[in-house]
């Protein structure tokens, strides 16, 4: 019997994991091969915040896993939705942040939130909520503002911050906490939030039944007062 060594196999480079896709030419459905997987929207609406600590966003994002948010976050990344950066020093932490591309997701959520309004009903004792998640119905209720400038906005969950008109554009409409200098401030409790992003009350009717309370001087404030329509 000849004596024959076995040639090792040629290693093949390893292949890129390729992401699902639908393979179909249409356009909702290349969207969907970039944002269709489970948690993936539910970052963008964190991350439309502002930039945002791997840690921070697995605090805000109850029931997902680290190897998912890990996985979610590398596809933003490589689809172009967000990017990683480190912060300079003295805080030195990585943060995410999303991409002009990512940040025009905006008027996605914002349609989903007012399509997915109607089955809020009742908070369930097993529901998590934080503060900024009224942000969305709040911006829709107050799209018409004509004055730009920074909301406070308090609520019994916390506190985050809305951008109108000018202040709006180009950047994060909305932000975690209370503002560094806002030109107004409204004082409300969520249900009123989810009432006024259905239409079922404008926030002149809020303020004048004592539901809602703007605090500060200035248009923007006297706008609020006004509800956030031009000429009511």
């Amino acid at each position: 019997m000849s004596r024959l060594r076995r040639m090792p196999r040629q290693q093949q480079p390893a292949r890129p994991a390729r992401r699902r896709s639908y393979d179909q030419f249409c356009a909702t459905a290349r969207a969907l091969d970039s944002v269709g997987d489970r948690w993936t929207l539910l970052i963008v609406r964190e991350l439309l915040a502002g930039p945002r600590r791997y840690t921070d966003l697995h605090a805000d994002l109850p029931g997902v896993s680290t190897d998912v948010l890990a996985s979610r976050l590398k596809d933003m990344e490589q689809g172009g939705l967000a990017v990683r950066r480190r912060l300079p020093p003295p805080a030195a932490a990585a943060v995410y942040e999303l991409t002009e591309r990512g940040r025009g997701l905006l008027p996605v959520l914002a349609a989903l939130d007012r399509w997915g309004a109607p089955a809020l009903g009742e908070r369930r004792p097993t529901d998590a909520v934080r503060a900024h998640w009224f942000a969305l119905p709040l911006l829709r209720a107050l799209d018409r503002l004509t004055h730009g400038g920074v909301v406070e906005v308090r609520l019994a969950e916390g506190e985050f911050h809305i951008r109108t008109g000018a202040e709006a554009g180009g950047g994060d409409a909305y932000g975690y906490g209370p503002a560094d200098r806002p030109d107004a401030c409204l004082v409300l409790d969520a249900e009123v939030v989810l009432e006024l992003g259905r239409g079922g009350c404008t926030l002149a009717e809020a303020v004048e039944e004592g539901r809602a309370k703007v605090l500060g001087e200035g248009p923007l404030a006297d706008e609020l007062r006004g509800g956030g329509h031009p000429g009511a």
